[in-house]
């Protein structure tokens, strides 16, 4: 029985990775240096998979910022202009394909957004007329090489070509991006022609297979495959599917591979209809091993299902291998010595996943691991523990009233009193949050963390920078002003340390986009908020300025998405948990007198279910969620919120429905195109879509920033647009900050005069 893995973490046991790339960026390491640092990594990876059971170690899911711009290397689907020749991509075009020019008149950067429902960003394909595809990257051939050398089987792992193009966008209006499906196709056969030569199976992702597909795309895939799979040779190709269940079983298993890949953690009730449409010598490999949550499986379930599928198709017919791939997850809890003895014990990262994927083959083969005995004490030992549960949570839970979930008035009611009592021109600028996270900031924070610093000490450099973040906004002419938030380290992490029912890890990080890494915190049981967790840092950077302070909070739904959740019960109930927290903070920033308070939900459209049938029940308890947490509030108090780089369509009615008195979301890659969905739908609400791309180090002119408001323009009305960044400054540094600022007040203050008003 065979085991395998999909993927691994690729930033390092201690961010390598990040740090190497960001010091490449900023000249202070040489490309060797960067490719040295990530083929270490690679190394590394493949070796703790080998040593902890896994036969088939993937290879080509390393990558230097995302394997979808991977993919476009490869294939030499490189934008025009960015200036591609047709050869092999290089490295600077590359990163200036997922960063952008650092000068400002170079080209921005492709278009980044989720991936499915995860928190992991893909730089997004771009297709045009005419365009050609040619083999022009031989990074993965190289991969491949270097993991026979180091003495492990490799599988090479691709993004399979209608996820890729299904990922994609066409860059012209009535263009259908599927007409270059054949080439495409061609051009993946050359690919796999040269893997094929080297390597047993080869692992091509397709999770778009768990949507909703109509049967004509299916059909075009059965067609496709037949020509992928003459062309792998004597390789053996392996659809992966994950995040769902495989839609149109009796179908899609005609695509003709020699394995499929089920994710029977997250929808265990498939495999059925697949046992019963699995073609005959088809192989079956299955993903009973949580990818994307950090808890200990349960062993005994998970070796029921492998001899069940077993019984069907015979043992030689099984892979055993996680769900998807552990990207998604920390990479080795053996540093973890912080954590509470009993809750280490819960856990399993990526490393663990390994072991314990191996452990699940061995004992479904007849052996009995001495890891089998061990899970079934600490799963029992979880189960027994009380410290998951505080019945006063609970108790306020079960006492929530329809009153709890609505404003006293309706939005254009709350306007007028909004608009009277804040006086705010046409047009207001304001930022997302967060400002440069300067290395004194991340020292003093770490210092305090530590014990080697004082709370005053801590307070006074925390204040320091607040006052100096309000004078750089003043400066720059901002409205609407925020206090940068120099205490958070992460918008999700800083309120987990606030709150009852988490823990933390000291570098359980994952890999959010390129060098971008973040550290979800741990939900193990019920969710309370003890004391106030924001009061202090708004209510002195008010002090500090006569204009108005936003007070800025982490959704309920964010903080939820953005943490390993527990599995002990509804994901619901424990985001209603959470916006009771928030609920609690939000009356207390507006007993203290913050006017503006901006609770931030950009994962709402990430945890929408992949499929149809399951959407509505989300939304509803998500939107429900937000509400909880907004709505005890007076009139006059004016709740913001922002979304960024995710699909808008699908969700505006749950995003109406949320009823902020203003949404601000990122625009600025796509040129103001998602406005269209909120023209069309009409949106009631007040609008900021981003001007500015926060995530590359290019400061865009006046000029530029003025256009694209004109694009605003055209399909929201003057009186309800408001002009801010993407995203959160937290990147970037300050001179960067202060040019996009200046640039953007002086583009407002621009359209204000052409507009021919300065008030509401």
């Amino acid at each position: 029985m065979l085991t395998h893995n999909l993927g691994f973490p690729r930033i390092g046991r201690n961010r390598e990775l990040k740090w190497a790339l960001e010091g490449f960026w900023q000249g202070r390491i040489s490309k060797r240096q960067l490719l040295d640092t990530a083929r270490e990594i690679r190394l590394e990876n493949w070796r703790i998979q080998k040593d902890a059971g896994i036969d088939l170690v993937p290879v080509g899911d390393f990558s230097l910022y995302d394997h979808i711009l991977d993919m476009t290397a490869t294939l030499g689907a490189v934008p025009e202009r960015f200036g591609f020749e047709g050869n092999e991509v290089d490295l600077d075009t590359y990163f200036r394909m997922a960063r952008g020019a650092e000068d400002e008149s170079g080209p921005a950067a492709m278009e980044m957004t989720k991936w499915f429902d995860t928190n992991y960003h893909y730089i997004v394909p771009e297709f045009w007329p005419g365009q050609v595809f040619r083999l022009s990257s031989s990074r993965l051939f190289r991969q491949v090489q270097e993991a026979r050398q180091s003495g492990v089987q490799p599988k090479p792992v691709l993004p399979g070509p209608f996820t890729y193009i299904y990922l994609g966008k066409g860059m012209e209006p009535g263009f259908d991006r599927w007409e270059h499906l054949d080439e495409i196709v061609g051009a993946y056969c050359k690919v796999l022609a040269g893997l094929g030569k080297e390597c047993q199976y080869i692992q091509m992702d397709e999770p778009i297979l768990v949507l909703d597909l109509d049967r004509k795309m299916l059909e075009r895939m059965i067609n496709a495959y037949d020509r992928l799979a003459k062309a792998a040779g004597n390789a053996k190709i392996m659809i992966a599917t994950y995040f769902g269940e495989i839609a149109h079983p009796a179908t899609a298993l005609k695509i003709p591979v020699a394995a499929f890949h089920l994710d029977l953690a997250q929808s265990p009730g498939q495999l059925g209809a697949v046992l019963e449409n699995l073609p005959d010598h088809t192989a079956l490999s299955m993903g009973v091993v949580n990818g994307r949550n950090i808890w200990r499986v349960d062993m005994d379930w998970a070796i029921d299902l492998v001899c069940q599928a077993g019984k069907v198709l015979g043992q030689d017919r099984i892979m055993v291998a996680p769900s998807c791939s552990l990207l998604h997850v920390p990479m080795d809890i053996a540093g973890e010595n912080g954590l509470d003895p009993e809750i280490r014990t819960w856990l399993a990262f990526a490393r663990e996943k390994c072991f314990e994927v191996a452990a699940i083959a061995d004992a479904a083969s007849g052996g009995q691991p001495d890891a089998l005995i061990e899970n079934r004490k600490i799963l029992a030992a979880r189960r027994a523990c009380t410290r998951r549960m505080d019945p006063g949570v609970r108790d306020r839970l079960a006492s929530i009233s329809e009153q709890m979930f609505t404003r006293s008035s309706p939005f254009p009611e709350r306007k007028k009193a909004q608009s009277a009592l804040l006086d705010l021109p046409i047009l207001p600028t304001t930022t997302i949050g967060s400002f440069p996270q300067t290395g004194e900031i991340r020292a003093i924070r770490k210092r305090y963390r530590q014990g080697e610093a004082d709370r005053e000490e801590y307070v006074q450099s925390m204040k320091e920078y607040i006052e100096f973040a309000v004078q750089q906004q003043e400066k720059a002419g901002l409205d609407v002003l925020v206090h940068g938030e120099p205490e958070r380290n992460d918008m999700v992490e800083y309120f987990a340390t606030k709150l009852d029912g988490f823990c933390l890890t000291e570098n359980g990080w994952v890999q959010s986009y390129g060098s971008r890494c973040v550290k979800p915190p741990i939900i193990y049981g019920d969710v309370s908020r003890p004391h106030p967790m924001t009061i202090l840092w708004s209510t002195f950077a008010q002090s500090l300025t006569k204009k108005p302070m936003k007070a800025m909070l982490t959704g309920p739904v964010t903080i939820l998405r953005w943490s390993f959740v527990r599995d002990d019960q509804p994901q619901r109930d424990t985001c209603f948990q959470l916006a009771l927290a928030i609920r609690d903070e939000v009356q207390d920033l507006e007993q203290a007198g913050m006017k503006i308070i901006q609770i931030d939900e950009p994962a709402l459209r990430e945890g929408l279910p992949l499929r149809q049938r399951d959407r509505q029940q989300y939304l509803d308890w998500a939107v429900a969620a937000f509400r909880l947490a907004t709505s005890g509030v007076r009139d006059q108090t004016q709740i913001h919120t922002h979304m960024c780089y995710c699909e808008f369509n699908d969700i505006m009615d749950a995003i109406a429905r949320m009823d902020a008195d203003v949404i601000s979301m990122e625009a600025s890659r796509s040129r103001m195109t998602l406005l269209d969905t909120f023209r069309d739908f009409h949106y009631p609400n007040d609008i900021g879509p981003g001007i500015i791309d926060v995530h590359s180090p290019r400061v865009p002119a006046i000029d530029e920033l003025t256009d694209l408001l004109r694009l605003a323009l055209e399909g929201i009305p003057p009186e309800k647009l408001w002009v801010n960044p993407d995203c959160g400054l937290k990147t970037r540094t300050w001179p960067e900050v202060e040019a996009m600022l200046r640039n953007m007040v002086a583009a407002a203050r621009q359209l204000r005069n052409e507009l021919g008003s300065r008030k509401r």
